[in-house]
């Protein structure tokens, strides 16, 4: 077989995977929005159960759902009928997957689940199987055809059962208000976290590092400040600390290129005024945009009378992780 014809069976897979995809469009009904209120109203968590690839695909789901404002957590169900259907109380939500409807592990819970009154959601690809019908709401999960050409390995069912699930935990997010910073709370430890929760006031340089000169300073010595302070500028203030300029790498070029005396121009003569500045209670990523729209490198903090309080440059975004 040669890479043409490889290339041609994979698209193939595709096509038959985005045609039961696009199939679900009218699926997304009555049962839908039905089954997100059961969840919505759930007072316990909701448990996402499955056999096989629907195990895999459930507990993906099961992940998607807690990491966006629905406590959710995955059991299996050969575990469930063994000790595991202990964790399932009367105030939890179930969700079973099963494409044929028929998988006995589950079956064998389901009067438990019945028993103890727990509203129970299945996703099956039959609607008139055993477990679409013991269900309180079945999502019709049913596909014309796997992508696997003999229509035996799980292919565009479990495509579509992911989707299927990630419309409702999609849908619930939104429903429940939840928000980029909910999200980084259940993301703390990656990238995603430290873009969305660090703050100015977390990474910038304070105090005696503030990189700072008097409006009556030399030229020479803003940039010995520079210097001493290494975070390629400092900022220009009066008498009551109250930023008046700012004096980058940037500026002293420019300033080079005008053949000034560096040891008798006066710092208010080259500085930039009314520079770009930040506040201390912003999101580092914001303030990442910002240098970015303006083209700059370092920025000063100040307070609310304009008094500052801080610096940063991009160094420090890129060894806090949020670049």
């Amino acid at each position: 077989m040669n890479q043409q014809q490889l290339k041609k069976l994979g698209l193939a897979v595709i096509e038959t995977e985005l045609d039961s995809i696009a199939a679900l469009k009218p699926r997304i009904n009555d049962d839908f929005a039905q089954a997100c209120e059961l969840m919505l109203a759930c007072e316990g968590r909701v448990v996402v159960t499955g056999m096989g690839k629907s195990g895999h695909i459930g507990n993906k789901m099961a992940a998607t759902l807690a990491s966006t404002g629905t406590p959710a957590f995955f059991v299996h169900p050969g575990e469930a009928s063994h000790g595991d259907l202990g964790m399932i109380t009367a105030k939890d939500v179930v969700i079973a997957l099963s494409n044929s409807g028929e998988t006995g592990e589950i079956l064998t819970i389901v009067p438990i689940i019945k028993r103890l009154g727990i509203p129970l959601i299945s996703m099956t690809g039959k609607a008139g199987s055993t477990l679409a019908k013991e269900a309180n709401i079945n999502l019709d999960v049913s596909v014309e055809k796997e992508a696997c050409p003999l229509g035996l390995a799980p292919t565009s069912s479990t495509t579509v059962a992911l989707v299927m699930g990630d419309a409702l935990a999609v849908a619930l997010l939104e429903a429940r208000g939840f928000t980029e910073e909910d999200f980084a709370l259940s993301h703390p430890g990656g990238s995603l976290g430290r873009r969305l929760l660090l703050h100015v006031a977390d990474i910038m340089h304070t105090g005696e590092q503030i990189p700072a000169v008097s409006k009556d300073a030399s030229l020479s010595d803003a940039l010995l400040e520079m210097t001493r302070k290494n975070l390629g500028m400092t900022g220009i203030i009066d008498e009551q600390n109250k930023v008046l300029g700012i004096y980058t790498d940037g500026d002293l070029r420019r300033t080079l290129n005008k053949n000034i005396d560096i040891h008798t121009a006066n710092i208010t003569d080259v500085m930039t005024a009314h520079c770009q500045t930040t506040r201390s209670h912003l999101l580092a990523a914001e303030v990442l945009k910002v240098m970015e729209d303006h083209k700059i490198n370092a920025i000063l903090v100040v307070d609310d009378n304009d008094t500052l309080v801080g610096a940063l440059n991009m160094q420090d975004l890129l060894r806090a992780g949020v670049v």
